[in-house]
């Protein structure tokens, strides 16, 4: 299972954008409210999601997604369990994926020494060891990065091409009338 976390202040295109694009493809995919049972994003649009952090498992999780937005990067870095579950992932090899600022999350646990990775710009600063190249999605072994919510597609195409494969993600964006 992956589990997209959603911390209040969150960007809603960021977040949405790559769970329809993932359910597309299959995976099984869950939203994890951080901050409540209800998630509010950075431009007022309201979420139920799925679980919230007491239901987490680390024996089913297989990756986690971080939708960045603000204040939703600092209310997702501010989570003991977040931390937690980006290092057991990170350390099983399993995939962590963030977009936006939340990459910068990433850079502050020590994760990104020595890879390619982006952000939304400003946060460069944040990716401390990455080489950080500015394009729009960077994967690097099991650690997906993207610059902002105008990737967001992108994002979740990176996403499906690493959990399943670049067919099927390139399918689920034909079917979706991306290209």
């Amino acid at each position: 299972m992956y589990y997209l976390f959603l911390a209040e202040g969150f960007e809603i295109t960021e977040a949405m954008a790559p769970l329809d694009i993932m359910r597309r493809a299959k995976l099984n995919v869950k939203t994890v409210g951080v901050t409540g049972e209800y998630v509010t994003s950075s431009h007022g649009v309201t979420v139920k999601p799925d679980m919230d952090l007491s239901n987490l498992s680390y024996d089913e999780v297989e990756g986690v997604i971080l939708p960045g937005g603000m204040p939703g990067t600092l209310n997702l870095e501010a989570s003991e369990q977040v931390l937690a579950f980006v290092q057991h992932c990170y350390d099983n090899g399993k995939l962590v994926a963030a977009i936006c600022a939340a990459p910068s999350i990433f850079g502050h646990m020590g994760l990104l020494n020595g890879k390619n990775a982006t952000c939304f710009p400003g946060f460069e600063k944040d990716l401390t060891g990455a080489n950080a190249t500015g394009r729009h999605v960077e994967t690097d072994g099991s650690v997906i990065t993207a610059k902002g919510a105008g990737c967001a597609i992108e994002f979740g195409h990176a996403i499906v091409s690493y959990a399943v494969s670049k067919e099927a993600a390139d399918k689920v964006l034909s079917d979706m009338q991306c290209f």
